[in-house]
């Protein structure tokens, strides 16, 4: 799932490790075909419009950070949409600022979760107990910090979403 101004790497860098790992994957956002570019001007276009789809439609949901969560996290069909996933237990995955779109859905009380730093203190503020550490998988929330983090934040989400742990190089 992308906004306006993603952060490039936290969307370009998932989408194309999901592909290789052999996952079908769609960009999700707000509209469905619509053209963003994110902060460092990879434009991506996004197949699927949030408020479209339920969680029947997906088997996990990865949300990229950047300036794009400020954006999502005010959409009621994205909340709705992770509301959704978190109620039939499906992955949520979100990295860097992305942990904004969790907090307005109101998903993370009493779970543990990490985000870049700037935004602990919502997280906190939401109920969720935020640890200082590159990944945090807490039942079906999968979480990271920020870009240097996204190998250990993709092994995590390789794991769940191929059901096999990938091997370390």
């Amino acid at each position: 799932m992308i906004g306006p101004l993603f952060e490039d790497m936290e969307a370009a860098y998932p989408y194309y490790r999901l592909i290789e790992a052999g996952a079908t994957v769609e960009l999700i956002g707000i509209e469905g075909g619509r053209s963003l570019k994110g902060k460092q001007g990879v434009e991506l276009t996004t197949d699927q419009a949030a408020a479209d789809l339920v969680a029947a439609d997906l088997d996990i949901l990865v949300i990229a950070g950047g300036f794009g969560p400020d954006k999502l996290r005010t959409d009621d069909g994205v909340k709705d949409l992770v509301r959704d996933m978190h109620e039939a237990e499906k992955p949520i995955a979100f990295i860097c600022h992305a942990g904004w779109v969790p907090v307005s859905a109101g998903i993370v009380e009493g779970r543990r979760v990490t985000s870049v730093p700037a935004i602990a203190d919502d997280l906190r503020n939401a109920g969720a107990e935020w640890e200082d550490a590159e990944v945090v998988v807490d039942g079906n929330l999968i979480s990271s910090r920020r870009p240097p983090d996204l190998p250990a934040f993709m092994r995590a989400l390789i794991a769940v979403a191929v059901g096999e742990p990938e091997p370390v190089a």
